[in-house]
């Protein structure tokens, strides 16, 4: 009997998906091989991610539970289900977070690098503290009082208080309720010796009688809140769409109240005077026996005086052809060129941008920035060459969600330097990451691209793995011109022809390329790699092609709501994570049989990247870039290391090793690959040299 493969039951709902990528973040916490501030950095990673998760996926939920809708996904999961779920997972979660902080702690402390709350320090600290506490907390803290007189506070998004019960000295019989707020510009820990951190609510509590004077102080809990921060725009009625992002951003701080995070043993009348006022759903009230606000937990994973207890951090490098002080437009006109990041140096990009601003040649240079970090030298760049009179525009997404307010910000300074800044697509983003130049070379015009898969950012660009790729061949040139074009002008139904663009065409050339490998049976063969992987139709696609025999490897770093291993549907599909140093950014596809074999994306295989955002999909024609791509590709696929395989049941364990199995940490295997190429070109740059050597490592990964 045919399976339907319409089955609710062959898809993983895609919130519990995410979850247990979030898992498999706070495991990497409890991996006593790792130093113990890189394992106390998987936790601040994990509090992040969570942080963000309640504040869109747990509010949209509830916000569909609020409209009656009975279920999404292919799924077909309710939302008041899904919350069930979420909130159980969370919940036996929890213990292992605590768990994987202690012990943590307790290991940092046999390293002599202490979190010690006030009532632990010895008298010498305590006199510094309290010193820290008159001259940096009392002056900026905001004392509250909450009474008849005094309504309950405004509480932004992800801010930090000490809820207080106050007894009145001169009438006992009367207790008081308030809070102190702790702004954002005090530390989150007090930093009283170079190995000692105090938890800034400790010190609060300690001095609570002098912030409110005339009262004693009964009882006092540290707690955090998280509001909905997703935002709804109606552009088709915005005149002003920054002026409308504007009043959005505002209007995420007063989003409703969807998380409470407050102290273990907490004076249970002060959480129901919270929640009098909050309304959270009890459910989704954790109390923690650590201190809250984990994502501050950078502050100390950054002791530099500590360094030797983080992983030893990599330098990117610049490997020939880039290597020289040659202008990276004589590179391009020589060949295509592919770079593999963290390994290989971002540096590159940002060089091209800062040559063409400088380059007299240059009359136009066209870019889109989805991220961008806050002092970006690629964006002064782009001023210096608007501010030269070039041709400069660019594409900023002022959707970017989080960096809504950094882009605003940048998309102002472009506009101010004379540079023709687009802010969106209306009913679209645009996540597509492509630059082009144009130089007018003895009366003719000559085209340079860059086609990437991650953001033009130069800090991620350091910890996450990404593709880049340059050329100056025509057919690029031509789509980029045409892409350009339709982000800047009016546009229906235009597509291009080398690269692929969505939303028009890259769902239905993937599935078309899925279909052509399902046609060949076993002799079919497909590799992609992405962060997630949603879309039901690829799913669909994908689990016919399995259906025939085609070997299907997926390398999925987060959400995966195709179930592998069932008999009769995806028995040839293997679906692995990989966790590690760095975090798994670049989109690659490899289909065997396919006229070009190998493709590099900025899009997920998602609905929202498919369907509702602009993205391009990039072939790689040059037979030696296609094959530093596929050996990538093997060494990953083979990596036992840092995987995790999902399961039918939707679950992911790590792969059991023999004893004398040799261990394959790709991330490891290509720091080292591209460090020892960069040693020996240093010696001998020749081309024959690196070739060489470029098989021979490869070959013993």
């Amino acid at each position: 009997m045919a399976v339907s493969l319409n089955d609710p039951s062959l898809y993983i709902n895609r919130e519990l998906s995410w979850l247990r990528f979030n898992t498999r973040v706070l495991r990497e916490s409890e991996k006593t091989s790792l130093p113990l501030l890189e394992r106390l950095k998987f936790l601040a990673i994990y509090a992040t991610n969570l942080d963000e998760f309640y504040m869109i996926r747990i509010a949209g939920l509830k916000q569909l539970f609020a409209a009656g809708i009975v279920a999404t996904g292919a799924d077909e999961q309710a939302p008041l289900d899904q919350l069930r779920e979420i909130r159980r997972y969370l919940a036996e979660e929890k213990e292992i977070l605590e768990s994987s902080y202690h012990s943590i702690v307790k290991g940092l402390e046999g390293e002599n690098l202490l979190i010690r709350f006030y009532e632990e320090l010895d008298e010498s600290y305590k006199i510094k503290a309290d010193e820290f506490f008159f001259s940096n907390i009392l002056p900026v803290i905001v004392p509250i009082a909450v009474d008849a007189t005094h309504p309950f506070p405004h509480l932004n998004n992800l801010s930090f208080s000490v809820a207080v019960k106050l007894q009145d000295k001169d009438r006992p019989e009367t207790n008081k309720y308030g809070m102190i707020r702790i702004p954002r510009v005090l530390p989150r820990f007090y930093q009283v010796a170079d190995n000692v951190y105090v938890p800034i609510e400790s010190i609060v509590h300690q001095h609570a009688e002098e912030i409110f004077p005339g009262y004693q102080l009964i009882s006092s809990a540290p707690f955090r809140v998280t509001r909905n921060a997703d935002m709804v725009i109606e552009e088709e009625e915005a005149d002003d769409f920054m002026m409308i992002l504007e009043q959005g951003l505002k209007m995420r701080r007063k989003g409703a109240f969807v998380r409470l995070q407050i102290e273990k043993d907490a004076d249970p009348d002060i959480i129901e005077f919270l929640n009098s006022h909050m309304k959270i759903f009890p459910k989704d009230i954790y109390s923690y026996g650590m201190p809250l606000n984990l994502p501050a937990l950078f502050q100390i994973v950054g002791n530099k005086d500590f360094s030797h207890l983080n992983t030893p951090p990599n330098s990117p490098k610049t490997l020939p052809p880039f290597s020289s002080s040659e202008p990276v437009f004589n590179v391009i006109e020589r060949g295509d060129v592919l770079l593999a990041h963290p390994y290989e140096s971002f540096d590159p990009i940002t060089r091209m941008i800062k040559e063409a601003a400088k380059d007299p040649k240059v009359i136009s240079i066209r870019m889109t920035l989805y991220r961008v970090e806050k002092n970006s030298q690629i964006i002064q760049s782009l001023i210096d060459a608007a501010s030269e009179g070039k041709q400069v525009t660019v594409m900023v997404e002022l959707k970017a969600r989080f960096d809504e307010e950094n882009n605003l910000h940048w998309a102002k300074e472009l506009e101010s330097a004379g540079a023709h800044v687009i802010y969106g697509i209306t009913g679209f983003k645009v996540h597509a990451k492509v630059t082009q130049i144009i130089r007018q070379i003895d009366g003719k015009l000559r085209f340079y691209m860059h086609f990437g898969t991650g953001n033009y950012n130069a800090s991620t660009a350091k910890i996450y793995t990404d593709v880049s790729f340059f050329t100056c061949k025509e057919e690029f040139a031509k789509d980029s011109t045409a892409f350009f074009h339709i982000l800047s002008g009016f546009s229906k139904n235009r597509k291009l022809d080398t690269l692929s663009m969505s939303p028009m065409q890259i769902k239905n050339r993937i599935i078309a390329m899925i279909n052509h490998e399902a046609t060949l049976g076993s002799e079919g063969h497909i590799i992609a790699k992405m962060n997630s992987l949603v879309d039901p139709d690829v799913i669909k696609a994908l689990y016919n092609a399995s259906a025939q025999g085609t070997k299907i490897q997926l390398i999925v770093r987060g959400i995966c709501c195709l179930r592998p291993g069932v008999e009769g549907v995806s028995e040839t599909i293997e679906v692995k994570s990989i966790i590690g140093k760095y975090l798994e950014h670049a989109r690659i596809f490899f289909f065997k049989n396919a006229p070009v074999q190998t493709y590099i994306s900025s899009a997920d295989w998602m609905p929202r990247n498919l369907e509702r955002r602009l993205e391009l999909m990039t072939p790689i024609m040059e037979p030696a870039l296609r094959q530093k791509i596929y050996e990538v590709l093997q060494l990953q696929l083979n990596d036992n290391a840092l995987s995790w395989y999902l399961g039918a049941d939707g679950e992911y364990s790590k792969p059991e090793l023999a004893e004398d199995a040799k261990v394959i940490d790709n991330h490891q295997i290509l720091e080292d690959y591209i460090n020892r190429i960069y040693k020996t070109v240093k010696k001998d740059a020749s081309s024959s040299k690196i070739d060489q050597l470029t098989r021979k490592l490869f070959k013993e990964s």
